[in-house]
């Protein structure tokens, strides 16, 4: 995972494996140091963030996952709410500076609007934050982060849900090797990458093909192609109920499109409750 014990990443990876109740997890500084792991050992399984209903696709993470040869397994969607926590004892007229990643003060920027008197000071990290104010003992600070950062390092809940907009969700995917042993049974959900000629009508084509075949998209994402002008890399996400006529769609579509390769097959994941 991307960050320190107690971030969304860790808590989305333990809710996904919930059934495994002896999963560790490892954090890493960044997304590429993750890849890199994930790529040099075929045991382990790694989560990524790929997208927020309020920030949109994480194009950085398509890439790096098209470059690794990494697989999805699965995706897990999440949805992110903030609390205010600070050391036991504290309350939220003693707190004078509130820590957190830039993202989750802008998220919460309206509430804390209403607490003038709290100095907004960025952090790296939600959970990081956290653990910084546990491990310092710093009284007088309070970290904006998730519940279960709060809970791990044993702060006291402050404030609950303190986000703006309360329909904040993210869509994780778990990555691995292409020879690891796969669990899934039965997907109903596959992405897909490739490119496509630049010629008129080239994409609607393609998107014709999968509505014959009865697949649902819902989603496409493109990215542009490093020195060739005015053509795109197409990223998209299907849902089908028959996989006899999902495998058909891709074969017919293979001969208009290039490179085309499957990213991952796999469960789809419904959206959690607001």
């Amino acid at each position: 995972m991307q960050g320190v014990a107690g971030c969304f990443h860790d808590a989305a990876a333990r809710e996904y494996f919930s059934n495994i109740p002896t999963v560790t997890t490892t954090g890493f500084n960044t997304f590429p140091e993750l890849f890199r792991a994930v790529s040099a050992d075929s045991s382990l399984l790694g989560i990524v963030a790929i997208e927020n209903t309020i920030a949109g696709s994480i194009l950085s993470n398509y890439e790096l996952l098209r470059q690794s040869g990494l697989v999805i397994k699965g995706e897990y969607k999440k949805r992110i709410s903030h609390v205010l926590c600070a050391l036991p004892g504290q309350s939220i007229e003693s707190v004078t500076e509130v820590n957190s990643h830039p993202m989750a003060l802008m998220q919460c920027e309206q509430w804390l609007r209403r607490h003038p008197h709290m100095k907004i000071v960025e952090h790296f990290d939600t959970a990081g934050s956290a653990m910084e104010i546990a491990r310092d003992n710093l009284t007088g600070h309070a970290a904006v982060c998730g519940e279960y950062a709060a809970t791990l390092y044993g702060l006291d809940i402050l404030a609950r849900s303190i986000e703006t907009n309360k329909h904040n969700f993210t869509r994780f995917l778990i990555i691995g090797a292409p020879q690891q042993e796969d669990a899934t049974q039965n997907p109903d959900k596959a992405s897909l990458m490739f490119t496509l000629p630049h010629s008129q009508g080239a994409l609607s084509r393609v998107l014709a093909i999968l509505s014959f075949y009865d697949l649902n998209l819902s989603k496409i994402q493109s990215t542009p192609i490093i020195g060739r002008e005015w053509e795109y890399r197409f990223y998209i996400d299907l849902t089908f109920n028959d996989m006899e006529r999902y495998r058909q769609a891709l074969d017919a579509v293979r001969p208009l499109t290039s490179n085309l390769r499957v990213l991952g097959e796999y469960r789809d994941c419904p959206p959690p409750q607001a």
